[in-house]
């Protein structure tokens, strides 16, 4: 066997930077408060934050994220909209961020039922709803179920803008929990570089917000539920229901995008054919009854992170 020997400060180096991934947490920018709530007969605490103006709100829009993220990613977002006077609710769903981790039958329509809740808790009756990526999918079923309570629905690179089960290979909950439960920092940076075009050094902190997950003593608890919410966006599709979406709608994508769930498991043709958001965005908006596209050309998966000016620009225009 050789051994290899690493020179003093290059060990203490190592050792420091492992000690500090084992330790750090990435900060929520607001402070974290708590809904409880009974889910499949099991009492679930949903972690929120609840961003108010100085002065009275004018709206209130409420933030649901992507399956690989948790609200921390929609910080700058939520400066900008403060900014702007309105109140910001962004919860971890449960299963995700600083939220608890009940094993349930995971659902589109469970989890708008328990964002039904915390808003019902807040005695908020009329939001302005905004998705990205699989909080997309739940955005546009949460719309569905409550349109009374949507005022107006933002659609971010949603995720399920066609029906993956028509062309990703089926995997088992078991097949898929032994992928997750492989999961390391690297692999979920390597996932996270296909969202944008270009790799920059600024988009590591939404890799370390994700890879919270890690340090988690529940962690196979948590791979057990990212394989049961991948089983969710696979088997419950929403691009069938488009014309049930009443509230104004506005689709904001970034057109370099080419995210398919399961892509990994595709033929090289089908990469090529499947997740050509620009062209699915196009065929979205023409089903949804009120709906406005705005595309945004050299951008990836999150506009958002890619480009916060002009995701704000098209948003306030939206919103306002």
């Amino acid at each position: 066997m050789v051994r290899i020997i690493y020179p003093k400060p290059l060990m203490t180096l190592f050792c420091l930077t492992i000690t500090l991934f084992l330790q750090a947490q990435v900060e929520y920018p607001y402070p974290v408060k708590k809904f409880n709530i009974t889910l499949e007969n099991k009492p679930v605490q949903i972690a929120y934050m609840d961003a108010l103006p100085d002065s009275a709100p004018r709206k209130t829009v409420l933030l649901f994220h992507g399956k690989n993220f948790n609200g921390y990613y929609w910080k700058d977002v939520m400066a900008f909209l403060v900014r702007s006077g309105f109140r910001v609710l962004v919860p971890d769903q449960p299963g995700w961020g600083r939220s608890d981790k009940p094993e349930l039958h995971y659902s589109f329509h469970l989890l708008s039922y328990a964002m039904n809740g915390l808003l019902d808790s807040l005695q908020i009756n009329k939001v302005y709803l905004i998705g990205h990526s699989m909080g997309g999918m739940l955005a546009a079923r949460f719309a569905m179920m409550y349109p009374g309570k949507v005022e107006k629905l933002v659609l971010e690179n949603p995720i399920g803008l066609e029906d993956y089960k028509r062309f990703v290979p089926y995997q088992t909950t078991d097949q898929l929990y032994e992928k997750e439960i492989g999961a390391t920092y690297e692999s979920y940076k390597k996932y996270q570089q296909s969202y944008y075009p270009q790799w920059k050094p600024e988009y590591e902190q939404y890799v370390q917000a994700q890879a919270d997950a890690l340090k988690n003593p529940e962690f196979p608890r948590i791979a057990r539920i990212n394989a049961i919410t991948y089983q969710m966006i696979y088997e419950q599709p929403v691009c069938y229901e488009w014309d049930r979406i009443a509230a104004p709608t506005l689709l904001i994508i970034g057109t370099e995008d080419r995210t398919v769930v399961g892509k990994a498991l595709l033929s090289e043709d089908d990469k090529n054919k499947y997740g050509q958001y620009p062209a699915l965005a196009k065929k979205t908006q023409e089903q949804i009854p009120n709906a406005l596209l705005f595309e945004m050309p050299g951008i990836g998966h999150i506009p958002h992170i890619q480009d916060l000016g002009q995701f704000k620009q098209a948003l306030l225009t939206f919103l306002k």
